[in-house]
């Protein structure tokens, strides 16, 4: 079930929150409280700009979003869908069901005459996007967090196949102790 949002919808979104005194990070890559890559309302905007751009299937706007940001950040599934619903249940957005049981959803009028209310933090929003998301660790460079989520999934997954035995624990710490080398020389 969905809840409906429509008496108090805006304060969800980040430009409605600094007008009102709140106060969110700028566009100048240092980390947001958390460590989130969007502040609150910021993901919604994103989405609700896309849409506006044209209608889209979910999955086309993970791939957008992913194409953005130079593969360092996919948004899961689970993080779209939510804000699909949101925005369709807030009157910003519409759903269409389409053959096959897809779903393609379009800015409706009151999103875009949000969307044009704000402009400045849109624009805003989207040429920091358009950067790759600036830099969310201490100034790396997309391709360069992209490469350290990497090595993190290669751990995390050699972890769950099983027991590190002395000599792949060895050989593990030797490739770490290369990479670091690698990238204090680089």
């Amino acid at each position: 079930m969905r809840h409906m949002h429509r008496g108090g919808r805006d304060r969800h979104f980040t430009a409605i929150d600094e007008a009102h005194g709140h106060h969110h990070r700028g566009r100048h890559g240092g980390r947001r409280r958390g460590g989130r890559l969007f502040d609150y309302g910021e993901f919604r905007l994103l989405i609700l700009a896309m849409l506006a751009e044209r209608p889209r299937h979910g999955y086309e706007l993970i791939k957008g979003i992913e194409e953005q940001f130079g593969g360092a950040y996919t948004p899961s599934p689970g993080v779209i869908y939510p804000t699909l619903a949101w925005l369709d249940d807030s009157g910003y957005a519409a759903v269409e069901a389409e053959d096959g049981g897809r779903k393609r959803y379009t800015a409706t009028a009151e999103g875009l005459e949000f969307l044009a209310a704000n402009r400045p933090a849109v624009d805003a929003l989207l040429a920091w996007v358009g950067e790759g998301g600036g830099d969310r660790r201490e100034g790396a460079p997309a391709p360069v967090v992209r490469g350290m989520e990497n090595l993190k999934l290669a751990l995390r997954l050699r972890v769950r196949r099983g027991p590190i035995d002395a000599a792949a624990a060895e050989a593990i710490a030797a490739a770490l102790d290369a990479a670091a080398l690698a990238v204090e020389r680089s």
